[in-house]
């Protein structure tokens, strides 16, 4: 049986505030397998957003393992943790974060070339994934010429452009309209089921959260389950 494409033991967090410690994580277990949605619903300053910058590696624990694809990673040198951070993990983001002065296409393929693709290899998976989230039309458009549903679709376009095994996403449909929302979880929902990836989705967004495959929170620094 393959390993989990994520899976977290003992997950210690803390921080300073105001000279003490503030604990945030304590010993949290977590495993995502591929081709599984899951929603993470907790209150605001619960952790999510800590449990998720830990889990794609972009800050360490105080103590515990994160295991990408069954390969321990906290004593990893800072360049193999970065390399594995590009080519496994893509994160979307509460705001989309496309850089500007490029067209939706031009933004999806920027990870792919700085990935080591050819322009023409990158632009034809744009392109593809253009198609797939139903963009086709809009791929010569900048950010501000997109409605914040599009952005947000380009932005999952992006996060999925490099072949990744897991995607983590922070509230990617907070700042949108309901019927917007619905829109992009489901170009997301659908990107998951295409590829096989493992996917962990930050919601507070509870019909949504009710369509994934599983739903946890964070109780006292641990991870829950969920019915």
């Amino acid at each position: 049986m393959s390993p989990p494409a994520l899976c977290l033991e003992k997950i210690e967090r803390r921080y300073d505030q105001a000279g003490s410690p503030l604990e945030i994580l304590r010993g949290a277990d977590f495993c995502l397998w591929a081709g599984q949605s899951v929603a993470l619903v907790a209150p605001s300053g619960a952790g999510k957003s800590t449990l998720l910058h830990i889990a794609g590696l972009l800050e360490p624990p105080d103590a515990g393992e994160v295991f990408i694809a069954g390969d321990a990673t906290v004593r990893m040198a800072d360049d193999q943790r970065t390399a594995l951070r590009r080519g496994e993990i893509g994160f979307v983001y509460q705001f989309h974060h496309l850089l500007p002065e490029f067209s939706a296409r031009e933004n999806i393929m920027l990870p792919q070339m700085i990935a080591g693709l050819s322009r023409r290899e990158a632009a034809d998976r744009a392109g593809q994934l253009l198609d797939y989230l139903g963009l086709s039309e809009r791929g010569n458009h900048r950010p501000s010429e997109l409605s914040g549903g599009e952005q947000q679709r380009v932005a999952i376009a992006r996060a999925v452009a490099n072949g990744p095994g897991i995607l983590l996403a922070d509230e990617p449909t907070g700042n949108l309209d309901p019927k917007t929302a619905s829109h992009v979880f489901e170009a997301l929902d659908a990107i998951v089921r295409a590829t096989g990836l493992a996917a962990l989705i930050a919601t507070h967004n509870m019909e949504l959260a009710g369509q994934m495959d599983r739903r946890v929170t964070l109780h006292e620094g641990l991870v829950v389950e969920l019915a």
